[in-house]
């Protein structure tokens, strides 16, 4: 693994968004995903004294293209996800899933995540581990279901969740402390989501950011994701219900808390 060759830095925008200022430092490389604002962007790369090639979207909803029309200067090419293109910032590079890709030197794969938008991408980079996942997974949560079905988004889920449990994933908002709260309303018997939602609420009050996250820490405490456990279909009433069957209930619940 070579993670250290590629450096993340979050960048907090609008009101709860992360946008992320990516940098290959083998070919000097930078690129920015779903920039919701462009002017904490724009001051990041000017603390860093880096210039802007790429800019890579997960979907088109306004809070994560908005800084792209500020950002698209001369010589930076949008990349983001051809069923999605329709609707974004016109794409330079369209990926379809499963489509590999390079940002410098290193190497992407496009997943699809559909489900809380038809066409969302998540951007993996193999190599480096390293997971960008806009608004389909969360730190202890998931994206609401807006176009896509409670058993598309759970494919979705089971595609990110099949990856290396040391993945970093990094996702688009800072929804963290309410997401630990529902969690521990499910599975509050659950002592590694107790410690869990305990570590969250310390970082909320130092106002610090919940990302990364792992897989592996999401497969043990995220309740969208441990649907996957034999155990939770009893724990939330539906014995016997699939692991789809209950995400979906999961998810109906979150919809209404």
């Amino acid at each position: 693994m070579s993670a250290q060759k590629l450096e993340t830095r979050v960048i907090p925008c609008l009101s709860d968004n992360y946008t992320y200022l990516l940098r290959d430092h083998e070919s000097g490389t930078t690129a920015v995903v779903d920039p919701g604002e462009a002017e904490p962007v724009a001051s990041a790369l000017g603390d860093a004294g880096w210039q802007l090639d790429y800019i890579l979207l997960t979907h088109h909803h306004e809070d994560h293209i908005a800084g792209v029309g500020s950002l698209k200067e001369p010589g930076v090419r949008i990349v983001g996800g051809a069923p999605d293109r329709h609707r974004l910032p016109p794409l330079d590079v369209a990926l379809s899933p499963g489509d590999r890709w390079q940002l410098g030197t290193r190497p992407l794969e496009t997943l699809d995540v559909s489900g809380h938008t038809v066409g969302h991408i998540a951007l993996w980079f193999h190599e480096d581990e390293v997971l960008f996942s806009g608004d389909s997974l969360f730190v202890m949560g998931c994206g609401r279901i807006f176009e896509g079905t409670p058993d598309q988004m759970w494919e979705s889920l089971c595609r990110i969740a099949a990856l290396p449990p040391g993945t970093s994933v990094y996702c688009g908002h800072e929804y963290t402390l309410a997401n630990a709260e529902f969690c521990e309303s499910v599975s509050g018997s659950h002592k590694p989501t107790r410690e869990r939602a305990s570590e969250i609420r310390d970082l909320r009050a130092r106002g610090l950011p919940t990302v990364p996250t792992t897989v592996g820490r999401e497969r043990e405490t995220n309740v969208f994701l441990r649907a996957m456990e034999p155990g939770m279909s009893a724990e939330i009433g539906l014995p016997g219900a699939s692991p789809a069957e209950v995400f979906a209930a999961l998810r109906k619940r979150k919809d209404n808390a």
